[in-house]
């Protein structure tokens, strides 16, 4: 079993603490995938289990039910997979981030760099408006290009980012120092 951390900006917990310690048990690591020298982290088997997906949702669940947000702003693809069913419990928008010519409105983009390319991400111009109140989501935190591009697209159509989430993080790549002005939490960290 891996060293697991329960992750926020203002607190660390140790396993033995953590309601969601066993979770890693359902995540798989692919060995040189997408390509040579990366170990990705593959969450279907953790979705394929009924327990562990809503133990999942529900630990971010907890987190933000009281937090007075109006969206869930998730990238593609996997994001959606939480950030939806996150928004549908907390009964609040889902804001999806796609990649560049997916979306059939007016929207904004920005590109950035990922672990291994680069890619471009878009917004619908009108999918959020001043003051909104958000949580950005992705199912993994690496480099932190792909977030950092999100907050950039929010930011642009001044909603506010109340925290950053993801379920895993992998700490070695550092990618919480790109997001470093912002609140960020994590449930599980390699």
């Amino acid at each position: 079993m891996q060293n697991i951390q329960t992750i926020s900006d203002k607190n660390i917990v140790t396993p033995e603490e953590s309601p969601v310690n066993n979770l890693v048990d359902y995540i798989r690591s692919v060995p040189d995938f997408p390509k040579p020298g990366i170990d990705f982290k593959d969450i279907t088997t953790l979705l394929q289990d009924g327990a562990a997906f809503r133990q999942s949702v529900e630990t971010f669940v907890d987190r933000y039910r009281d937090a007075r947000l109006d969206a869930i702003v998730a990238a593609e693809a996997r994001g959606f997979i939480f950030g939806g069913a996150l928004a549908y419990e907390l009964d609040i928008g889902f804001i999806p981030v796609r990649k560049k010519g997916k979306l059939p409105a007016e929207t904004i983009s920005a590109t950035y760099d990922l672990e291994y390319g680069t890619d471009t991400i878009e917004i619908h111009r009108d999918a959020l408006k001043t003051g909104d109140r958000v949580v950005i989501f992705d199912d993994l935190l690496a480099t932190g290009g792909t977030i950092g591009a999100v907050t950039e697209l929010v930011n642009k159509l001044g909603a506010e980012i109340h925290e950053i989430a993801f379920l895993i993080e992998l700490s070695f790549l550092n990618g919480r120092e790109k997001l470093s002005e912002y609140p960020v939490y994590s449930v599980v960290q390699f």
